[in-house]
C-alpha cells in the first residue's frame, strides 16, 4: 500500500497536481492572498488575538 509521501509525489506529477502548484505559485506571488495565508497560519498556530484560544 503506497504511502502518503509517494501519493502526494504521484498527484504532483498528474497533469491536475500540476495546474493546482501553477495556481498556488500565481496566488503566492500576489501580496494580497501572501496576507490572508499569513493570518490564516498564524490562526492556526494559535497566534490570534487573544479570543480564549483555539474553537474546536
Amino acid at each position: 500500500m503506497p504511502g502518503i509521501i509517494s501519493k502526494l509525489k504521484n498527484y504532483a506529477r498528474s497533469p491536475q497536481g500540476r495546474r493546482t502548484i501553477a495556481r498556488g505559485r500565481r496566488e503566492a506571488a500576489d501580496p494580497r492572498r501572501r496576507a490572508q495565508a499569513k493570518s490564516l497560519l498564524g490562526r492556526l498556530r494559535g497566534g490570534g488575538r487573544g479570543h480564549g484560544g483555539a474553537r474546536y
